[in-house]
């Protein structure tokens, strides 16, 4: 099953309370919370504090967008143990995380194992507690294209690392779905947006119709529950999502 919900880095301006409020009001079903503002790294309290206006809402953590990168926030100062105590207080079964700082032909092979290995780590050490590890589907980093994206998973080999998916910026179509195809036996979040070709023309998702069709046709054939998750809207604008939020419900209904 798959249910729409909303990354909460899109409105960084909003305090958690006003992001609970307006994904009440476009009836999506959960956050995921961001570890930069919303829910700060080490902060017991906020976390549990948004753990519980969350859930008293009637809506769920889906995961927490942390932005620990493998390979190097650890040696930077932002301890792994630090985000996944924080997950866990806000009730998050997933952690997002970003593999590397650089994208798959930009990295050498040592760069490229010392995320493998970071990755491999942190996963074992969420599992232990019942918490998923999903990477980052992103350029600038060890995910940026679908062959790095599918060898990463098999490279890090642990149960417990997952990947969360989007259409990759300028991707055709069949090459994303492709991509999706690939990993699709791990995959956790989806997060869902129209942007065209690049990340600065920001479309409404609407506009995206055909494009999303595609995907849908795999994401519904996919077994278990994940999130379908709106980030980043045309002009930061709360109509916007609004529009986007009816958008998106209208699509996992037809699903």
């Amino acid at each position: 099953m798959i249910h729409p919900g909303l990354v909460s880095v899109t409105f960084r301006k909003l305090a958690p309370a006003e992001i609970v409020a307006l994904v009440r009001k476009a009836g999506l079903r959960g956050i995921e919370w961001g570890g930069d503002i919303h829910v700060p790294h080490g902060d017991i309290e906020r976390a549990r504090e948004v753990r519980a206006m969350t859930e008293e809402s009637g809506l769920r953590v889906a995961a927490y967008g942390s932005y620990y990168r493998a390979g190097s926030s650890e040696a930077d100062g932002l301890p792994f143990r630090r985000v996944l105590d924080t997950a866990l207080e806000l009730g998050a079964p997933s952690i997002r995380v970003w593999p590397g700082v650089k994208g798959s032909a930009d990295v050498d092979e040592a760069g490229r194992w010392a995320v493998i290995e970071d990755l491999r780590r942190i996963a074992e050490l969420a599992g232990q507690v019942g918490v998923r590890v999903a990477t980052e589907f992103h350029g600038g980093t060890l995910t940026d294209t679908n062959d790095s994206a599918s060898q990463l998973l098999v490279e890090v080999d642990h149960p417990n690392l997952h990947t969360g998916w989007q259409p990759h910026n300028g991707e055709a179509t069949a090459d994303c779905v492709e991509g999706l195809r690939a990993v699709a036996p791990r995959l956790d979040n989806v997060h869902v947006f129209h942007w065209w070709p690049t990340s600065a023309e920001r479309h409404p998702l609407a506009d995206g119709a055909a494009r999303w069709a595609e995907f849908w046709r795999v994401l519904r054939t996919l077994p278990g529950e994940r999130f379908a998750l709106l980030e980043f809207v045309p002009g930061d604008s709360e109509a916007a999502f609004l529009r986007d939020a009816a958008t998106l419900t209208d699509w996992l209904g037809a699903c």
